[in-house]
């Protein structure tokens, strides 16, 4: 059974009042970095991985994107996506990624932002995304940095004060299950390391284009103080890959 803790009351009233589920893709401290790494969207057939509450189909759509497929395990974020969806050019499909099937060579660019971590075999998604892609077609993901994700406690170590130390770093090269906490606690992630994330991609049949780790704009740095931290270790990895 695919965990699927969105549509838990709890979890999911506590997911709607974080400030990105607000305030939308500005409010996401990666976001400038990763439109970067987005190709020309215009007139384009692009699939979301993960889509949430839509707001990167939003975002395809005022980029001219000519359809865009919005997929998710969650019903309650698929609620709200349709909620705030009002474009014809949007659909929204209620399934985990593990299960997508499509035809192939039937979207010119997939994006997944921050639902891959999620998912236990990488190498499959790649397979599958690679099948359904155009020829020349991009994947562009995010997903959380291997050096966030190696140990359970996902979180710095604090000194008397509540001051943080260090993060550390541990079982860095034993991937798999990583039981976390993340608002209601109990989430399911996997970990993986930098060179599995390439090396699924390569084996795939993927070029690799662009690779970031990105730090929060100087904007959100002067507007969130501690915003600061992120500076002192990766939280984020994204890569954009071509077929």
């Amino acid at each position: 059974m695919k965990q699927n803790k969105y549509d838990d009351e709890k979890f999911f009233s506590m997911y709607e009042k974080m400030p990105r589920s607000i305030k939308g893709l500005e409010a996401a401290g990666e976001w400038h970095e990763f439109k970067k790494l987005i190709p020309e969207l215009r007139n384009k057939s692009v699939l979301d991985l993960g889509c949430g509450f839509g707001w990167h189909c939003r975002y395809a759509s005022e980029q001219q994107a000519s359809s865009i497929l919005g997929v998710d395990i969650s019903e309650k974020m698929l609620a709200k996506a349709r909620e705030l969806t009002d474009d014809p050019a949007i659909s929204y499909m209620n399934m985990p990624i593990e299960g997508i099937n499509f035809s192939e060579s039937q979207f010119d660019v997939v994006l997944s932002s921050l639902a891959l971590h999620y998912i236990k075999s990488f190498e499959d998604i790649c397979n599958k995304v690679y099948k359904c892609l155009k020829p020349g077609g991009a994947f562009v993901f995010s997903v959380e940095h291997p050096i966030f994700t190696t140990r359970n406690e996902q979180d710095w170590y604090y000194d008397e004060q509540g001051n943080r130390l260090h993060w550390a770093v541990d079982h860095y090269q034993s991937e798999g299950l990583r039981e976390t906490s993340f608002l209601t606690g109990n989430v399911i992630k996997y970990h993986r390391t930098f060179a599995t994330y390439v090396n699924d991609l390569i084996d795939a049949g993927f070029t690799i284009k662009n690779v970031k780790e990105p730090v929060p704009s100087e904007e959100m740095l002067k507007s969130v103080p501690e915003m600061k931290d992120e500076l002192r270790r990766p939280m984020f990895l994204m890569i954009y890959a071509e077929k």
